[in-house]
């Protein structure tokens, strides 16, 4: 996993100031360290059934487009408000350096359905809680969740009330 590591640059001060934003573009721009990734993120959930992968915006678009396709399943965008076009299910909640809000689409994910969340990194957990809250609002039954990079130190994990969750890192 330390190979890995190796393509992501930790920038101080960005967004804002005290914040540490893990840029994650060299590890995207780089054919064998991306296949790695996405292989290890989806490792723990090859056998898990999974019917639709769901991903946050905006790198988790990339990481989980990519993890559906290795499962053979759909994706899911979890969007920014005011983007989808049609009828949505929508939360707000709170991040470490304001407030967000995710919407995704009604008929997005059906009563029952298995599904795996795909984020790049989890840090305080209010986006990855947010996700969950709006599987369940329309019925599907979350897997698990799979994250690309872990920061502990933020205690995001016991945000996501006892959720099977696994992280490729943790920085």
């Amino acid at each position: 996993m330390q190979e890995l590591q190796t393509y992501i640059r930790a920038i101080p001060d960005f967004p804002q100031p005290g914040v540490t934003f893990r840029d994650l573009t060299p590890l995207m721009g780089d054919p064998h360290a991306l296949r790695t990734a996405i292989t290890r993120l989806v490792a723990p959930f090859r056998d898990a059934r999974i019917d639709v992968v769901a991903g946050m915006e905006a790198r988790g678009f990339i990481f989980g487009s990519l993890a559906a396709w290795q499962l053979g399943t759909g994706f899911v965008p979890l969007r920014k408000p005011g983007k989808l076009p049609a009828e949505v299910e929508a939360v707000t909640y709170s991040l470490e350096y304001g407030r967000a809000g995710l919407e995704v689409h009604k008929d997005a994910i059906s009563r029952g359905h298995r599904v795996l969340l795909v984020d790049d990194v989890l840090a305080t957990g209010g986006t990855a809680a947010a996700s969950i809250d709006l599987v369940g609002r329309l019925g599907g039954v979350l897997v698990g969740c799979a994250f690309l990079v872990e920061l502990p130190v933020l205690g995001g994990r016991a945000r996501l009330d006892g959720q099977r969750i696994h992280s490729v890192l943790t920085m």
